[in-house]
């Protein structure tokens, strides 16, 4: 069941935390979340799952930057969200999706109890030109059902900046601090 904005706002404080948070942006069932001022671009060529790939950051002028096609954009939500005893999602807005820009590509799935801003995924069809500040997706939370443990990686949680992928601490957990690490079903840990 997903909450309506009045049960959003009413569980604000309690399971939910929206900071800052602006009642204008509630919707009849979501929160429109903003686009902070900077964004960030892989610099490799190949991007290997197995290792942290160099990055670079763009700021975003008060003239807009424009992004373009075949390039990912990672950015995040200039609002911290913090989430208990719900699943918050989080999904673009239609009206960036009609201007060919592909907000939270993949990864709109929230996990019970996360908390930090929300890192996204961008993707242009066209150049387009984007604005810090700007409504740029909404968050809309959903009941859960049965027992359940809160998200508390180390990867994601209480981050407070751009987060690039992590997916090699998964493959190489060893190496990267955490050896009693979860791998993903079907991984398994190499032996040696």
């Amino acid at each position: 069941m997903v909450l309506s904005g009045h049960e959003i706002q009413r569980q604000l404080g309690e399971n939910i935390l929206i900071e800052p948070f602006d009642p204008s942006k509630l919707n009849p069932n979501s929160y429109n979340l903003s686009l902070h001022n900077e964004l960030m671009v892989y610099e490799e060529v190949v991007l290997d799952m197995r290792k942290a790939n160099r990055v670079r950051r763009l700021a975003i002028p008060p003239e807009g930057l424009v992004l373009q096609p075949n390039q990912l954009y990672l950015g995040r939500t200039a609002e911290r969200t913090e989430t208990h005893n719900l699943v918050p999602m989080i999904e673009g807005r239609s009206s960036v999706g009609r201007l060919g820009l592909f907000v939270h590509v993949t990864a709109g799935f929230g996990d019970v109890g996360f908390c930090g801003y929300w890192t996204l995924e961008m993707f242009a069809i066209q150049p387009v030109r984007v604005y810090a500040g700007v409504a740029i997706c909404q968050i809309f939370y959903h009941d859960i059902r049965g027992d359940f443990t809160e998200y508390a990686s180390d990867k994601y949680q209480h981050n407070t900046d751009i987060q690039p992928s992590l997916l090699f601490k998964e493959l190489d957990p060893e190496r990267h601090g955490d050896p009693q690490m979860k791998l993903p079903f079907g991984i398994e840990r190499p032996q040696g």
